[in-house]
């Protein structure tokens, strides 16, 4: 396994950043989508970046939103009704 070089990273988190971009700006939630305006930023992230970090990064986008959503608007607790089994 070859170790990236500060150019392919750089190329990496820039596809990622406009790809997040795109996202933001159509109000597409889900990092996976893979139809709509931002098909061609997706494809241009998974072409620069490793699999292993494409995972990484829709993960930390997921959880970036979910924290920011917990910061503005606070959490439901669990209905105790839903845990039954």
């Amino acid at each position: 396994m070859s170790f990236p070089t500060k150019e392919d990273r750089n190329l990496c988190w820039s596809a990622r950043d406009r790809y997040w971009e795109c996202l933001n700006k159509n109000g597409i939630i889900d990092s996976k989508d893979d139809r709509g305006p931002c098909l061609e930023f997706r494809k241009l992230y998974e072409k620069s970046c490793s699999a292993q970090w494409v995972k990484h990064f829709d993960r930390r986008r997921n959880y970036l939103q979910f924290k920011e959503k917990i910061e503005k608007h606070g959490y439901e607790p669990l209905d105790e009704r839903s845990q039954e089994h």
